[in-house]
């Protein structure tokens, strides 16, 4: 059964997103007209391993537990979401703290990580300070068949339906999963691009869906970042709304990722593989 409709974080989380019923504004006009509007909520995110602090993220309070564990994921901190034994969310006026508990053996190489990037940098974390957290070693993954064009017809009015908050406030990426019927089967939404799609890798490995034949759709710009989420979640294949940067093209091409950008008014455009020569 589609599951279309993001699931909110508990009672004591949804405190801090924007009322329910919005917030009023004033037009600057001669009519000095007002009304009310929806407003996309955003929060801190502190997310901690096993008690060592890693990372303050500004998140859209919704799906927590799904993007802790497709953060955790896309950024190579852990190999699988079985490594993840627990997720406890605790709000701390206009933030939330994440206090995950991993395994033995994926704490152990979070700690080793951070302490080789302390002796490469002479810094603590705070961002990417080494290349190869930049540019990082990636599986490669199986070659797998193109999507049936027939799957991407009318795509983007289909995302426009079942995005629900982004309708509401505006102001939301979206990251969705059409499977091998063409069916939208998950859609997760963030302030953040690389958000979304954490949340919607979460929330695909949480519920064990099926991946093969199927495809990730990302409303936002095509980065490099996101080929190394969708590589590490083991992503057949990606479709962007926007173009893909060159490097973007480049490592999808090394890793064996399609790569599809899905323009405005003419036919998809398939970047990985590489076409034939012509």
């Amino acid at each position: 059964m589609p599951c279309l409709i993001p699931r909110p974080a508990g009672a004591e989380v949804r405190d801090a997103v924007a009322p329910a019923d919005g917030y009023h504004y004033a037009e600057l006009s001669p009519e000095s007209a007002a009304g009310r509007a929806a407003l996309a909520g955003e929060i801190a995110l502190a997310i901690a391993y096993n008690g060592l602090s890693q990372a303050v993220m500004m998140v859209s309070p919704h799906d927590l537990e799904d993007f802790v564990h497709g953060f955790s994921l896309g950024a190579g901190l852990i190999q699988s979401i079985d490594n993840i034994y627990d997720v406890r969310l605790t709000p701390h006026g206009d933030a939330i703290a994440a206090e995950v508990q991993v395994s033995n053996r994926a704490f152990w190489a979070l700690k080793d990580q951070r302490r080789q990037l302390a002796g490469n940098t002479g810094c603590g974390l705070c961002g990417v300070e080494a290349l190869d957290q930049a540019l990082p070693e990636l599986p490669v993954l199986p070659a797998a068949p193109l999507p049936p064009a027939a799957h991407l017809e009318h795509l983007r009015e289909r995302v426009n339906a079942v995005q629900e908050l982004g309708r509401r406030s505006g102001a939301l990426h979206a990251a969705l999963f059409v499977d091998a019927a063409g069916e939208i089967r998950l859609c997760r939404e963030d302030i953040g691009r690389h958000n979304a799609l954490d949340k919607l890798i979460g929330a695909l490995k949480r519920q064990r869906l099926e991946l093969a034949g199927g495809f990730a759709v990302v409303t936002s710009r095509c980065s490099l970042e996101l080929i190394h989420k969708a590589v590490r979640a083991g992503l057949s294949t990606l479709v962007s709304f926007s173009a893909p940067t060159a490097l973007t093209v480049q490592w999808a091409r090394e890793h064996q990722l399609n790569l599809i950008h899905l323009p405005h008014r003419s036919a998809p455009r398939v970047y990985s593989p590489a076409p034939p020569a012509a």
